[in-house]
C-alpha cells in the first residue's frame, strides 16, 4: 500500500541506509566497459541539442553586448558541470533508475519525489518535444518557403507519435546518423565561419557596463534559454554505473566534455553574430538558417535548415518514446494514474503516449516559444535545485551511505549551482510571474495528486 509505504519513510535516510548500501554492492559487481573517451562522448551527444539553434534570436533581445552574449553560454556551462557533478554523486550513492524521483524520494520525502516525477513526466517530456516542433514549423517553412510553421509543428508531433502508437519505432540508428549529422554540421559552420570576413561591428571584448549587464536581470533571464540549450546535463551521469573507475573518470568526463561543449556553444554563436546583422537574428527562432544563408549563401542556408529538420525529427522522437515510458511507470506505482500504466498487446504504453500528445499540443497552441521556455523550465528549474542540494542534505542525515564517486571540490558545485538556479528563478519570478507561477503550480499540481493517491479507497473484502 502506498499509504503504508509513506508513513514508514521517514525524513532522514538512515533507515534505508543499509538497504541502500547492499545495493550499491550488488551494482558494482557488473564489469564496467566504459572508458574516459566513450564517457567524453557520451556527456557530448546528450548535451548538444537543439537549443544552440534557436536561443540567440531571443537573448539579443535583452543583450546586445558580444562579450557578454559569448559569457551567457560559459556560465550556463560552469552550472551544468556543477549539476552534473552532483547528480553523479546521487547516482552512485543511491543507484537505482528515476532521477529527481528516485533521489528526492530518498533524500527528503516520497511527496517531493512524486511531484518531480510528476513535472518530469509531464512538462519534462512534453515542453522539448514542443519546443522542438515549433523549432521544426520554423525551419522547415525557412527550407521550402511555404507553409505555416504552426501547422508543420502540429503535423510533425502527431505522424510521430502514430508512428509510435502503431509500434513503428524510429530505429536507434536513425538517433545516432543524426545526431552525427548535426555534429557535422556545427563542425562545418564552425570552420567555414573562420574562412569568412566578419561583417558585422560586434567586439568580443569586455567594454565598460558589461560586469553590471552580466549581474542583471537580463542576463539571469536570457541564461535560461542557455539552460536548455545545455539540458542533457543530468542526464550523462546515469552511465555512472558502467564507467572505469568512476571517481576518476566520471568528473574528468564530465569536465572535458562540457568544457568541449562550451567551446563549441562560444565558437558558433561568436560566428553567428560575426556574420549576420543583429537585427535579422533579434527575436527570431530559426538563427541557424539565418546565418547559413549569410555564410553558405541562399541554398547552402537552406541545406543546412534541412539537416536542422531531421534532428529535430530526431529530438521529438525520442521524446515520445522516452516520456510515456516515465509515466507509465508512474502508473504503476501509483493507483490514481493506473490508466496511465496500461500498455495495449504490443506493450506499447499507449495511454501514456495519447496524454503526451495532448500537453505537446497544448503548449504547442501557446505558439510561443519563449513561454513555452519560461513557462517550463521555472518548474525544471526547482526539481534540479532540489536535487542538488541533496547532495548537502545526504552528506548530513547519511554521510556513511557508500559513494563509488564523491564531488570534485565539495561544497563549491552544489551551492555555486544553486546561487546560478536560484537567481534565475528569483527573475524568472520577478520579470515573468505568469509563465513562473504556471511552472510553479504544475509542481503544486503534482504534490496534491501525490496526497490523493495516498489516500486509496478500502476496497470491501
Amino acid at each position: 500500500m502506498i499509504s503504508q509505504r509513506t508513513r514508514a519513510m521517514p525524513s532522514s535516510i538512515q533507515t534505508v541506509a543499509p538497504r541502500t548500501e547492499a545495493i550499491s554492492q550488488r551494482t558494482a559487481a557488473p564489469a564496467r566497459r566504459v572508458g574516459f573517451v566513450t564517457a567524453c562522448s557520451i556527456v557530448i551527444a546528450n548535451v548538444i541539442g537543439t537549443g544552440i539553434f534557436t536561443s540567440l534570436g531571443f537573448q539579443l533581445n535583452d543583450i546586445q553586448s558580444g562579450f557578454a552574449l559569448l559569457m551567457l553560454w560559459v556560465v550556463g556551462g560552469i552550472a551544468a558541470v556543477c549539476g552534473a557533478l552532483c547528480y553523479g554523486e546521487l547516482s552512485a550513492a543511491l543507484p537505482r533508475s528515476g532521477g529527481e524521483y528516485h533521489f528526492l524520494s530518498q533524500i527528503y520525502h516520497p511527496a517531493l519525489g512524486f511531484m518531480a516525477g510528476f513535472v518530469s513526466a509531464t512538462v519534462g517530456f512534453a515542453a522539448p518535444t514542443a519546443l522542438a516542433a515549433l523549432a521544426f514549423g520554423k525551419y522547415l517553412q525557412g527550407v521550402l518557403g511555404f507553409g505555416s510553421p504552426v501547422l508543420l509543428s502540429f503535423a510533425v508531433v502527431w505522424a510521430v507519435a502514430l508512428f509510435h502508437l502503431k509500434n513503428l519505432q524510429v530505429g536507434s540508428a536513425f538517433q545516432n546518423f543524426s545526431t552525427l549529422v548535426k555534429l557535422l554540421l556545427i563542425g562545418t559552420l564552425i570552420a567555414a565561419g573562420f574562412f569568412i570576413h566578419p561583417t558585422q561591428p560586434i567586439d568580443f571584448l569586455p567594454a565598460r557596463g558589461d560586469t553590471i549587464l552580466i549581474f542583471s536581470g537580463a542576463f539571469a533571464v536570457s541564461l535560461v534559454y542557455v539552460m536548455y540549450s545545455y539540458s542533457g546535463w543530468n542526464a550523462a551521469v546515469y552511465v555512472t554505473g558502467e564507467i572505469k573507475q568512476p571517481e576518476k573518470n566520471v568528473p574528468r568526463s564530465l569536465l572535458a566534455g562540457t568544457s568541449l561543449v562550451i567551446v563549441v556553444y562560444v565558437l558558433l554563436n561568436a560566428i553567428f553574430l560575426a556574420t549576420t546583422p543583429a537585427q535579422e537574428l533579434k527575436g527570431q527562432l530559426e538563427v541557424a538558417l539565418i546565418a547559413g544563408k549569410h555564410i553558405f549563401g541562399e541554398n547552402g542556408g537552406r541545406v543546412a535548415g534541412a539537416v536542422i529538420c531531421l534532428g529535430l525529427i530526431s529530438a521529438i522522437s525520442s521524446m515520445t518514446w522516452i516520456g510515456p515510458r516515465v509515466t507509465m511507470s508512474m502508473g504503476e506505482d501509483h493507483w490514481l494514474l493506473r490508466l496511465l500504466g496500461r500498455k495495449n498487446r504490443h506493450g506499447i504504453p499507449t495511454n501514456a503516449i495519447v496524454l503526451q500528445l495532448v500537453i505537446v499540443n497544448l503548449l504547442l497552441l501557446i505558439r510561443s516559444f519563449e513561454d513555452v521556455v519560461r513557462y517550463t523550465q521555472f518548474s525544471l528549474l526547482l526539481c534540479s535545485l532540489l536535487a542538488v542540494l541533496g547532495v548537502i542534505v545526504l552528506r548530513f542525515t547519511n554521510p556513511r551511505i557508500a559513494r563509488p564517486y564523491r564531488v570534485w571540490l565539495y561544497p563549491i558545485p552544489p551551492v555555486l549551482f544553486s546561487i546560478i538556479t536560484i537567481w534565475m528563478m528569483f527573475y524568472l519570478l520577478r520579470w515573468h510571474t505568469a509563465e513562473s507561477l504556471a511552472g510553479l503550480g504544475t509542481a503544486l499540481f503534482g504534490l496534491l495528486l501525490y496526497f490523493c493517491a495516498s489516500k486509496r479507497p478500502v476496497r470491501a473484502s
